[in-house]
């Protein structure tokens, strides 16, 4: 299975992930700041800022794209519990 890099500006770490990884599931993981209330794409709480690596990322769902344009988040933002990690490497903190 090929891997990909996934870059947390919080805590200043980069680790590498199976390709199709959420953000969320390596954010628990290494104790990044991002919250988080109920992983299926509703609520907002993990709208993350993706400062390189966008193209990288599944598309947004249309679930996504509406609680995002909800929640008013950037172009850059995306829900930590819906973004997968494809390929390269992605460098995101907490929204």
């Amino acid at each position: 299975m090929a891997t990909a890099k996934l870059s947390f500006a919080d805590v200043a770490l980069t680790v590498n992930v199976p390709e199709g990884t959420r953000i969320i599931d390596i954010s628990e993981k290494i104790g990044s700041g991002i919250t988080y209330g109920c992983r299926e794409g509703e609520c907002g709480t993990c709208i993350t800022r993706i400062i390189e690596g966008g193209d990288n990322l599944s598309e947004p769902s249309a679930l996504e794209t509406r609680v995002l344009k909800d929640n008013l988040a950037g172009r850059n933002d995306r829900l930590a519990c819906q973004a997968q990690v494809l390929r390269g490497t992605v460098k995101v903190k907490p929204g």
